[in-house]
């Protein structure tokens, strides 16, 4: 496996992962307004509006095993010193899961922060009514911020717990 950098033409197989809108509320909370999402929305979200970020703090994606899009994710950094870098996005093949691309993807991202970006420390936020990402992100080596309790977010006229998980630079 390999990141490289998104493509427009990522969009239609990325988007086609998301099967309801449960899915999209886990895979982004709520970043995009409405189920379901097109490819043409990810562009402008990720093209045109630099996925809301400022300018050289966002850094779509795309895994790549041979010549397939085999997962995607996004890196941003939270701080101006650009020391904290957050996940987000994270998403495989949906064909694919339980195979490990995810732990491989993650492994490689953090590398790229880590090594390429500079960053110290990595984030990201998971809903608790996701278990099959909360044990990706486990064995990729990320563990709950200490002392940080989850975080309540309305989606879907329901409390979802979001947690909170760091890597710091070995």
């Amino acid at each position: 496996m390999i990141l490289r950098p998104y493509a427009p033409g990522d969009a239609e197989t990325i988007v086609s992962w998301i099967p309801d809108e449960k899915a999209l509320r886990q895979w982004s909370a709520d970043r995009y307004p409405a189920f379901p999402i097109t490819a043409a929305d990810m562009n402008e979200k990720y093209l045109l509006r630099n996925g809301d970020c400022p300018a050289g703090q966002f850094y779509p994606l795309t895994a790549m095993e041979e010549e397939s899009i085999a997962g995607h994710l996004i890196l941003r950094f939270t701080d101006a010193e650009r020391t904290v870098a957050r996940l987000g996005f994270v998403i495989v093949d949906s064909a694919r899961r339980g195979q490990g691309l995810g732990r491989e993807m993650l492994r490689l991202a953090a590398g790229y922060a880590f090594d390429a970006l500079g960053a110290r420390r990595l984030t990201l936020g998971v809903f608790e009514n996701n278990p099959a990402a909360y044990r990706c992100y486990r064995a990729a080596g990320f563990r709950e911020i200490p002392d940080l309790p989850p975080t309540g977010y309305a989606v879907m006229g329901e409390r979802w717990k979001c947690i909170e998980m760091e890597m710091l630079r070995a």
